[in-house]
């Protein structure tokens, strides 16, 4: 199908996507990579009247160290955190999981902040943001918002940007000393989608007990969610297998599973207890082949 008619707009800075969006309001769009809004466009899903591509606005790209805070701009493509040296430093997990969204033709063009914004249920950032305890960086023209990642996604392809607001950045506090994490996914066969995604970030305190457990789960119903009940359990133990391995009865447990085509509710949930605790035990491998620090 083809989409609606609509005018198109591609700004070359900020100031003026901002002051486009707040002119148009409803009646506009923000076009990143397009790999979400263009074939929502072309099932007349979303009809806008105004397209404003801000692919063309250079402070959006890239990934830099700002101190202790590693930040990508919404623009960095999938492709681009895949390879990046310092995303392979300091969040490894993150870097993988980029390479393992969709095909090679949308990491190449997709971008970090078009996928957030979009929200999709089954994308695999949600969980990631959730488990490195990220801040969203927005801006307006009434001025910038930093929002924690567990406000971020707020329903089925809903978040917390307002009216007028567009992504620019997601911040990731760099990780303390002895800090393990991974991301275990269950790929869609066909779109690639997570089944269901866990991502996990874990650390040893000095006498070699799990802090600051965080699981990001994705593909559960509307939105990620953390396994919070799982995550209670397992903070400030040694994370034997047979702990985690028991823990791991609750990872499903305050959780929504939806019933589709491919699986129940009941089998999204087994999926999630599985995948959860063999995500907690490979972050603790990492943690454990680490020197404790002098």
């Amino acid at each position: 199908m083809y989409p609606a008619s609509f005018d198109y707009h591609r700004p070359a800075e900020i100031a003026e996507a901002l002051e486009l969006l707040d002119k148009h309001g409803d009646d506009a769009r923000v076009l990143a990579g397009g790999f979400s809004l263009i074939p929502a466009m072309k099932l007349r899903m979303v009809q806008p009247a105004h397209l404003i591509d801000i692919g063309g606005i250079e402070m959006l790209k890239g990934i830099r160290r700002e101190d202790d805070t590693l930040s990508i701009g919404a623009l960095t493509t999938h492709w681009e955190i895949e390879s990046s040296s310092m995303i392979a430093e300091w969040f490894p997990a993150l870097g993988r999981a980029a390479g393992v969204i969709a095909d090679a033709q949308v990491r190449n063009r997709g971008t970090i902040g078009g996928s957030l914004s979009y929200s999709d249920p089954n994308a695999d950032y949600p969980a990631h943001i959730l488990a490195l305890d990220a801040k969203m960086v927005t801006m307006s023209l009434r001025g910038g918002r930093i929002i924690d990642a567990a406000d971020w996604q707020q329903g089925l392809l809903s978040t917390a940007l307002e009216p007028g607001e567009i992504l620019i950045d997601i911040r990731l506090p760099k990780p303390a000393p002895r800090t393990g994490a991974t991301y275990i996914k269950v790929p869609h066969p066909a779109s690639r989608f997570a089944v269901i995604g866990v991502a996990t970030s874990v650390s040893a305190d000095a006498s070699g007990r799990a802090r600051s457990l965080r699981i990001g789960v994705t593909g559960t119903s509307t939105t990620a969610r953390r396994a919070q009940a799982m995550e209670r359990v397992l903070e400030g133990s040694s994370l034997t297998p047979s702990a985690v391995e028991e823990a791991s009865a609750q990872a499903a447990e305050g959780l929504e599973f939806n019933d589709d085509m491919l699986l129940s509710a009941e089998d999204r949930a087994h999926l999630c207890r599985v995948t959860a605790r063999q995500a907690v035990l490979n972050a603790w491998s990492q943690v454990l082949q680490q020197a404790v620090p002098a």
